[in-house]
């Protein structure tokens, strides 16, 4: 072989490795977890754009958003979030939800807090963000027990709502349905369908990211506790039915729907 071939040959390895293999493995590097954490951030930034934003714009502009509307807008979004970005942090989104995919042993209990801290930011600057654009108060963005109902009441149906996201999101996940990116339709549909229904009493959060960056930026937390405790309570539900209908999880659909495609931890590889 001539020395002009093998340096052909060097040439297109070195190459395949610096532009192909290489920047794979630095993709699926655990060390990555910044583009699932920014993932998570800007996922939530979005969604509370559009959840918090209606309620605001309702407030700046009387009688041009209706409820219809504010409660269908964030099932929207939420899928196409899902649809653009699942497979890079799993799209949680959502406190509760990175805590139902860890009790399923889907999801590393060690990369929940830090997902949370993102999340929570990403839902305050949002906030922040809209009450600079709008000029209103972040509060007619958040949610609150409706008024003649108790805190108690506002959390069992918080709890109940979140009960039945949470139950779409890990079945849709699972290898037994193994839907994919169909999966966001599902899950969007069910937010949409949830606040239809259950706002008028606790306004149908679901999530206690959503509910905080409008509270930090309105200053109010007088019912805070209700979109913390119920959607908590109705995620740990929601994994316990989904052990009684499809067993332990940790497998690799599931694995894959909650960590992304990034680097996925699998507990239990036998399983599907």
């Amino acid at each position: 072989m001539s020395s002009r071939v093998r340096d052909a040959e060097a040439g297109a390895l070195a190459w395949i490795d610096r532009d192909i293999t290489g920047p794979m493995r630095d993709f699926q590097d655990p060390n990555q977890e910044w583009r699932r954490l920014f993932s998570e951030l800007y996922g939530t930034f979005l969604l509370v754009i559009v959840a918090a934003g209606g309620g605001m714009m309702s407030q700046a502009f009387p009688n041009t958003i209706s409820r219809t509307a504010a409660v269908v807008a964030p099932g929207l979004m939420v899928m196409g979030i899902i649809m653009f970005m699942g497979k890079v942090s799993g799209a949680h989104l959502n406190p509760a939800v990175s805590v139902a995919f860890s009790l399923r042993g889907d999801f590393p209990w060690r990369r929940v807090p830090g997902y949370i801290v993102v999340q929570l930011i990403g839902a305050a600057l949002a906030a922040l963000l809209l009450h600079a654009v709008i000029d209103v108060s972040a509060t007619s963005g958040s949610n609150y027990v409706a008024s003649g109902y108790s805190r108690g009441q506002g959390y069992l149906m918080e709890a109940l709502l979140t009960m039945g996201l949470v139950s779409v999101i890990l079945g849709t996940a699972s290898g037994a349905q193994s839907i994919g990116v169909f999966g966001a339709i599902g899950v969007g549909a069910y937010i949409a369908l949830a606040g239809l229904w259950g706002s008028p009493i606790s306004g149908a959060s679901m999530n206690p990211a959503r509910t905080f960056g409008p509270d930090l930026i309105g200053k109010d937390f007088g019912d805070y506790w209700v979109y913390v405790a119920g959607p908590i309570a109705g995620a740990i539900l929601a994994v316990g039915a989904a052990w009684v209908l499809r067993g332990a999880g940790g497998g690799k659909s599931g694995s894959g729907a909650a960590q992304g495609d990034l680097y996925t931890e699998i507990e239990r590889p036998d399983k599907a």
